[in-house]
């Protein structure tokens, strides 16, 4: 039987993607994700060098598909923040891994092409803001800012919040980030 070494590194990728988002980097463990991936453990440190290793690989693969995901639309930003709050809806593992990532790997160097995307997206709120489309009321970076993590509210609070607001609905959720961010943004 040949071996396929993408198809290897793919599952790896999704076993240690599980494992990361409920565990974190410290708390997982290879054995767990050799055996997700239906593979060797040593075929982590082949392909990856170490667990860190697979983590990182998990971890642009996260940035690359937010990115991909939710285009930036500056003449709809409200539109973008929705979109966002909706990509994580549909996939929880995304603020759990973004935030064992800033938990266990925050003092690492950022991730470059998430640092260059974050920047161009300001840069074309900055542009929309010179040309008053866009309300200059916030720095563009801050507003970027402000956005992409109103845009992880729900998945971010904790569950007395999330009872409190009493704001359950999928469709109800989404159209709060986008009436918030609608008045940051006019």
């Amino acid at each position: 039987m040949q071996r396929d070494a993408e198809a290897t590194k793919q599952r790896l990728i999704a076993a240690g993607r599980a494992e990361f988002a409920a565990y974190g980097l410290n708390g997982s463990r290879v054995d767990r994700i050799a055996d997700a991936a239906q593979c060797n453990k040593a075929q982590i440190y082949h392909y990856f060098k170490s667990k860190v290793g697979l983590f990182e690989a998990v971890w642009s693969g996260v940035v690359e598909q937010i990115v991909g995901n939710v285009p930036l639309d500056v003449d709809d930003l409200p539109g973008f923040a929705a979109h966002l709050s909706d990509v994580y809806a549909e996939y929880p593992e995304l603020p759990r891994l973004i935030t064992w990532q800033r938990l266990e790997r925050g003092d690492e160097p950022p991730n470059e092409f998430a640092v260059a995307e974050v920047r161009n997206r300001s840069a074309a709120i900055a542009d929309a803001q010179a040309r008053g489309t866009v309300s200059a009321r916030f720095e563009a970076r801050v507003l970027f800012a402000l956005m992409v993590h109103l845009a992880t509210l729900w998945p971010a609070s904790n569950p007395e919040i999330l009872v409190v607001a009493d704001v359950g609905d999928r469709e109800q959720r989404r159209e709060t980030i986008r009436r918030v961010v609608a008045v940051l943004t006019d």
